[in-house]
């Protein structure tokens, strides 16, 4: 069954092609939101529909990353997020773009971010938009405004509005969030699609936020329009993080927002250190113990059993003489990537993301030990809610993303090069799908340990994405 959907999903050309010796191998996680999601509230037939539409965009978005352009490289990682998130905003079981949720006032709001982990090529690093009404891939506009980031805060290639548009907005300028009509006119300077209004609608989505209205309606001061314990309301984001060889880590993410929001409201998803956050740093030595770099052999001499206790009689020093030098300075380079889903007001007051960095950064934990401090079940998104945890939806939510570690010498020889993939939530389930080290593609919604009722097939299903190309598709394992 899984084999003949990716036979009409994933028709497209790939090369594969081994990633360059002393640099890291690409790598991909996505999410598709977090919530209320158990058995009682994503029926079998609904959690087929999640998991082929994550299983084909990981897999498409796995030949993309190793598919190698004119100049014989690999896309980049902010072009592989990218990438992946425009899959998602045009996939209507996701709130994002085509499928996006409802405000109460009937409207669709769309926000979208990007951020990298090195700011030498993009030196605005991340940017977000919010306010969005015709922009057909708000992620594409979050990654234009990144890229002209370098020309827009110098200034450069400034051109007047057009006559016919009614704000100034001869570029982003030093801007980091933009929203509404000012970042729709920048989509037109960009040639971005626009589109009516009417393009985001589907009838699951008003259906869903004219039920929760009803029942808000019917039980004021019990029912919220936002959250229901009996239905699957989307309350988070979908969201890609991506490595490429060079070692830079993306986050890009993309949202709806919140079902039945006030129109108006700003999320987590645009606002940097949020939703998102993405940052790289060094350390001297090896403090944070993340890394176990490999020593270099030398010519040490060490004396023998035998001899040692001759000498031992005569000569008062040490029985171990090392002619090298000191131990060279080692440096370990860092790098993390994060993208958050679920109750965005929770993930703007205790600024969920970036306290994942601080405390890698700066606490000398790995980033996978930071992500479970923070989205984990007892967390510190859990416990923001306080009482109302479970009750409202507050505090729900989880969070993917990447680290890397890189180990250099003062010589700038590379001893350790690892990454590791991130995840963790602390609700019901989260939608998310990622590509292993030997190329195999895993979806999940649910916790490994949880045991599932008849009909939720294929949880624990991996998909062999190494040779795709001998018969068109993936191998299942």
């Amino acid at each position: 069954m899984m084999l003949e959907y990716l036979k009409m999903t994933t028709k497209i050309e790939y090369k594969p092609q081994s990633p360059t010796p002393n640099r890291f191998r690409p790598r991909v996680i996505i999410h598709g939101g977090a919530g209320n999601i158990s058995p009682s509230t994503l029926p079998p037939h609904r959690y087929k529909q999640y998991r082929e539409s994550l299983l084909t965009i990981i897999t498409k978005t796995h030949h993309y990353m190793f598919t190698v352009d004119a100049s014989n490289s690999f896309p980049s990682s902010l072009s592989t997020a990218t990438y992946a998130v425009t899959l998602l905003e045009d996939n209507p079981l996701f709130n994002a773009g085509h499928g996006a949720v409802f405000t109460r006032d009937g409207y669709n709001e769309l926000e979208a971010s990007i951020m990298v982990s090195h700011p030498e090529s993009y030196p605005k690093r991340g940017v977000g938009v919010t306010g969005l009404r015709r922009v057909r891939n708000p992620i594409l506009l979050a990654k234009a405004i990144l890229e002209h980031g370098h020309d827009d805060l110098l200034g450069r290639h400034s051109s007047p509005s057009s006559h016919s548009e009614p704000l100034d907005v001869p570029n982003a300028q030093g801007h980091t969030l933009l929203h509404g009509p000012a970042a729709e006119q920048l989509a037109k300077q960009y040639n971005l699609e626009i589109v009516p209004q009417s393009y985001f609608y589907t009838q699951t989505r008003w259906d869903e936020h004219t039920r929760a209205l009803d029942r808000e309606k019917q039980k004021p001061g019990e029912e919220l329009a936002t959250y229901s314990k009996e239905e699957y309301l989307p309350q988070g984001t979908v969201g890609a993080v991506t490595l490429d060889e060079q070692g830079v880590v993306t986050v890009a993410t993309s949202t709806g927002g919140l079902t039945n929001k006030l129109t108006g409201r700003i999320g987590d998803t645009p606002s940097v250190g949020a939703g998102f956050w993405a940052e790289n740093w060094a350390e001297k030595g090896n403090p944070s113990g993340v890394s176990d770099w490999k020593h270099r052999p030398g010519p040490a001499v060490v004396i023998s059993d035998a001899l040692r206790g001759l000498m031992a009689d005569c000569l008062p020093t040490p029985f171990q003489h090392n002619p090298l030098p000191k131990t060279p300075r080692i440096v370990t380079t860092r790098s993390m990537a994060v993208s958050g889903t679920g109750n965005g007001d929770s993930f703007l007051r205790t600024a969920a993301a970036r306290t994942v960095g601080a405390m890698a950064r700066f606490g000398g934990i790995s980033s996978v030990e930071a992500v479970s401090r923070v989205a984990g079940p007892g967390g510190e998104l859990q416990n923001s809610a306080g009482d109302r945890w479970g009750l409202t939806g507050e505090g729900a939510g989880g969070i993917i993303g990447i680290e890397t570690i890189e180990v250099q010498d003062d010589k700038g020889e590379k001893l350790d090069l690892r990454s590791e993939i991130l995840q963790n939530f602390n609700c019901g389930g989260m939608f998310r799908a990622w590509v292993d080290r030997r190329s195999h593609a895993h979806v999940r919604v649910w916790r490994e340990d949880q045991e599932l009722p008849d009909g939720y097939w294929g949880e624990d299903e991996a998909v062999d994405l190494r040779n795709p190309a001998i018969k068109g598709e993936p191998a299942l394992l």
